[in-house]
């Protein structure tokens, strides 16, 4: 059954619902121990988003139902050097998307990856990137997006 689910964008004066959801989707995502000092992590998003929300770099959703925020939402707003396959350069990363278990099931996440992709189409952007876990990517697919070929990714641990 779809619930009444409101999706609005969030701006610098919802810094701390958004962190407060940021920090839930990180402990969540990476099974960070409740125990974990994460006041550094913290601390860099606060600043990430300060930075992001003002230069219009970073769009951030929220999902709202019945006046209680239930999921929340990203896109990071960056260009890549002009290529056949998309020539303005401008592209989008979809990410923290997250709704609380307890809302899970009913359209929310959906709601609000539909809500994310608009915000780029509307910026002229065709081309968004995301990572997913296991549990995201029939979401992703039902949507339209599909798996990269030849993608390969370097990370390094402290």
């Amino acid at each position: 059954m779809l619930k009444d689910i409101a999706i609005r964008q969030a701006s610098l004066d919802d810094l701390d619902l958004l962190i407060q959801w940021r920090m839930e989707v990180l402990y969540c995502v990476f099974s960070i121990p409740a125990e974990t000092d994460t006041a550094e992590l913290r601390q860099q998003n606060i600043d990430y988003y300060r930075k992001a929300l003002a230069n219009d770099s970073h769009v951030a959703c929220i999902a709202v139902e019945d006046e209680v925020v239930v999921g929340c939402g990203g896109l990071c707003l960056y260009d890549e050097m002009p290529s056949p396959d998309n020539p303005t350069g401008h592209c989008a990363y979809l990410m923290n998307i997250y709704v609380r278990p307890e809302h899970q099931g009913h359209g929310t996440g959906k709601r609000i990856v539909r809500w994310l992709v608009g915000a780029a189409l509307s910026r002229g952007i065709k081309k968004i990137y995301l990572e997913t876990s296991e549990a995201g990517r029939f979401l992703y697919s039902v949507l339209g997006f599909s798996d990269m070929k030849n993608m390969m990714h370097l990370s390094f641990s402290e």
